[in-house]
Parts: C-alpha cells; structure tokens; sequence
C-alpha cells in the first residue's frame, strides 16, 4: 500500500492509498477516515454511486465530523478498476466509474471488473491487516449503484452487521442504469445478474437484518428507476423491515447525502455498539 494523501480532519484523519490488486489486475484506490484513538472502533464501507471515485464522498459529504463524533472508522473504496489497458466505454454507465460491484463475465471485462471479489475478499484483508479496526463491529452503506451494491453485499456476507442506503438501485433486472452492464459484463445471463440483484436476493434470502435503513429525495431524477417501491414490497412480503425516509424536495446527488449523512453513521453506530 502506497500513501498518497493524508489530511487532518475532525480530530481523525483521512488518507488515501494506492496499490496493485490481484483481483482486479491493476492498480486501485481507496480512502480511510481514522478517527483519534481508533483502535477497535467499528468500521463501516462506504460504496459509492456511478461516475464517482473515492474523492467523491469523502469531500463531499461532510461524514468526518460525524465519524469521529462517533468513533467510527470509514473506508470508501473506488467504483470500479481504472488505467491502461482496462477496457472503458464512452457511455456513463459501463466501464470507468460503473463497476456495479460484481464480478464480470464477459471478455474483455472479465479480466478486470472484479469488483465483488475486490470489495468481499482483498480489501477487507487490506483492512484488517494494516489497521487496527473492530474485526466485528462493521458495517456497509452506499449511494445509488452503491446503495444496491451495499444492499447485496449484505445479505450474501456475514461480516456486515448492519446496513442503510441512499437512493439505492434496487432492481438490476429494470433499471436503464443497468442495461448496458447486464448485456457487457454478464453476457445477459439471468442467473449471474440474480447473484446481484437487491430484490431477487431478498426474495432468496434467509439472512435478516433487525433494520434496513433506506432515505431517498423526491425530487429525484432517477427516482422512478431505482425502484424502490418494488423492493418495498418484497421486504413486507418476506418480512425484512425497512425503516424508509422520502424527503420533499431533495435529488439524487452530495447534496442529499450531505444532509443526512450524520443520520445514516448513528444508525449504524446504534447496531454495531452492541456487538461484541
């Protein structure tokens, strides 16, 4: 790991690192906020939305203050693998910035957009062997392409314990934003894109959370392709709670995240302070 930024902020500390990745063979970025005194703290993931880096969230959102407030650690990984010789594309939705945190399938994105490994395996280890974070105590939420990534990753992995979303993409199998991926990465095949898809897993799943947190602005662009009346629906009908804010007059971007970020780190906070 390289140190490539370090900047003073809240009583804690936020850095950014670089380093080559196995998983996704190239070089990949992600930034960690430490609070003052952060050894066993609980630690939350933050997973960002399309076009974003890890620079996004971190200087725009506001969520130092409020992470060292709470003695929490973040780390905030990029969305996808970037550099030569990783396939991209003109269009927002697919290549640089549009990982959609799986694994793909198709050449020649297989070779690289190995987000779900990169975020589930390398990273984690990353963390856990360079810092001195709760091995327990952690948690995962995201923005839009982010806030359906931290919705399945979830449920198929045991290490979160708690998890809320922004403006989640709730539905691969619908949404535009998802279009271009399903047909590039994962060659159209239902099966791969179920493995992924925040509804089909809760639909699946015998894994429950005490609470899903989800806000969303409704003043939202995108709001009719996130579909999250859908994934409403399916949560009452297994019986997974939600606990689901829609707020007049807020869009989709930092802005939004902005405004309830502090909401979002003491929900967590309250799940993660009572495990052991």
């Amino acid at each position: 790991m390289e140190l490539i930024e370090k900047h003073r902020s809240h009583n804690g500390t936020q850095e950014v690192y670089k380093h080559y990745s196995n998983i996704t063979n190239c070089a990949m970025q992600f930034a960690v906020y430490s609070p003052d005194n952060s050894k066993d703290c609980p630690l939350l993931y933050f997973l960002s939305g399309i076009t974003c880096t890890e620079q996004n969230f971190i200087q725009k959102s506001g969520f130092q203050q409020f992470a060292s407030k709470n003695q929490v650690a973040i780390v905030v990984p990029d969305t996808s693998p970037r550099g030569e010789g990783v396939p991209d594309n003109e269009d927002f939705k697919l290549g640089f910035g549009a990982g959609f945190y799986l694994n793909a399938t198709r050449e020649p994105w297989s070779k690289n957009y190995k987000m779900y490994d990169y975020i589930t395996k390398e990273l984690p280890d990353l963390i856990s062997n360079n810092f001195q974070f709760s091995k327990s105590k952690i948690g995962i939420f995201g923005h839009s392409m982010g806030g359906g990534g931290a919705i399945q990753f979830a449920l198929k992995n045991d290490l979160y314990k708690s998890v809320s979303a922004f403006s989640p993409i709730c539905s691969l199998h619908k949404s535009t934003f998802s279009k271009e991926m399903f047909s590039n990465y994962l060659d159209n095949n239902v099966d791969q894109l179920n493995l992924y898809d925040p509804i089909t897993l809760i639909k699946n799943s015998d894994k429950k959370f005490e609470s899903i947190k989800i806000d969303v602005g409704l003043n939202d662009d995108f709001l009719k392709d996130l579909y999250i009346d859908d994934f409403i629906k399916v949560c009452e009908e297994t019986g997974q709670k939600l606990i689901v804010s829609k707020h007049q007059g807020y869009d989709h971007g930092y802005y939004f995240i902005n405004s309830f970020i502090n909401d979002h780190i003491d929900y967590h906070v309250s799940i993660l302070k009572n495990i052991k």
